[in-house]
């Protein structure tokens, strides 16, 4: 058995039933100053109709209409997001809203350059919000030619400035800048760090890396690594690999959620924290609170989402280059 999808209503239909032009309903409808002469009853009737059948505008042929969008389109990073990006994209979202615009999610999908850009292009967008990893001189050229502004997340400003690409981007590496000033500060000298296995949390992860080691050379610290998965099991076998090699002092778990399952894996073999190892995370979520000791962290402040949104709008409205980065690290002490 077959289902038959019921039909969006037009401004035909409308028309129809409400016995007038389709420019009539038209009119109406956008409110458009050459309808000023329709009687009240009728624009009533119309918008009755309207209501009566469900009508609702489409953002695609009102764009084409216009020749402007009011979409900016936030293409997902192909990984399950944390408790920091979720509630960045809340506050962008409803920033935007407030100045017109609406951020539209689009979910996560493995295609790049090309490819993937004409699937962005044929949304309409006024401006599409990507990883840098997903966009390629062709794919970006071809959003351009289309009208729309592209805002790369995670790319580098030095290397696009004066292009016309805009950046959205997080300095991982000023994050592991701050671990490493608490660990070396409470005189750690021998250090170790994990980094996702995977991408595209290893590219973070690395970014992480570079400013913990740089940090903590320049006050005679040494850091080894250490792949780990997002798994209990990775976390007791980077343990054990620890255990066998001579315990770390001190240890920079690149995240909150990597720096859980660590502590969980060195309480399972006996080590103590921080008595014996210390240990530092990063973003400051609620597990924080939850673990025994509670986690020291690096807090990631934001800044105002509704700047953040102004500046975007500033990349479609006026077709400027900018660059944000809207996060700045603050240690948490607590008890690791």
């Amino acid at each position: 058995m077959t289902s038959i999808r019921p039909r969006p209503a037009t401004i035909t239909d409308i028309a129809r039933q409400a016995g007038v032009s389709t420019a009539t309903v038209s009119y109406v409808l956008n409110d458009a100053p050459a309808g000023a002469r329709i009687p009240e009853a009728t624009r009533a009737r119309v918008r009755a109709v309207a209501d009566e059948l469900g009508y609702v505008p489409h953002a695609s042929a009102r764009s084409l209409r216009t020749g402007s969008s009011s979409m900016v389109l936030h293409v997902h990073l192909d990984v399950v997001q944390g408790q920091l990006a979720s509630e960045f994209l809340y506050g962008l979202t409803h920033a935007l809203r407030e100045l017109g615009y609406t951020l539209m999610q689009y979910g996560a999908e493995r295609n790049r350059g090309v490819k993937a850009a004409r699937g962005w292009a044929g949304m309409r967008p006024a401006a599409v919000i990507a990883g840098y990893d997903r966009l390629t001189p062709a794919g970006i050229d071809l959003l351009g030619k289309s009208g729309i502004r592209v805002v790369a997340v995670g790319a580098d400003p030095a290397e696009v400035k004066g292009t016309g690409l805009s950046t959205l981007r997080m300095d991982n590496r000023t994050v592991g800048e701050e671990a490493a000033r608490h660990l070396v500060g409470r005189g750690y000298r021998d250090l170790a760090a994990v980094i996702p296995a995977e991408p595209p949390l290893r590219g973070m992860g690395e970014e992480r890396l570079r400013g913990l080691r740089e940090a903590a050379a320049a006050e005679g610290a040494t850091v080894r690594t250490q792949d780990m998965d997002w798994s209990p099991e990775s976390a007791g076998s980077v343990v054990r690999a620890w255990l066998a090699e001579g315990l770390p002092e001190g240890v920079f778990g690149y995240n909150d959620e990597f720096s859980g399952l660590l502590l969980g894996a060195l309480h399972d073999a006996g080590v103590r924290v921080p008595e014996q190892v210390g240990l530092v995370g990063a973003d400051d979520i609620m597990l924080c609170h939850m673990l025994r000791p509670k986690l020291t962290t690096v807090r990631l402040e934001a800044q105002d989402p509704g700047e953040v949104a102004r500046r975007i709008v500033e990349v479609v409205t006026e077709r400027a280059e900018v660059h944000l980065s809207p996060w700045r690290p603050v240690l948490v002490r607590r008890g690791t």
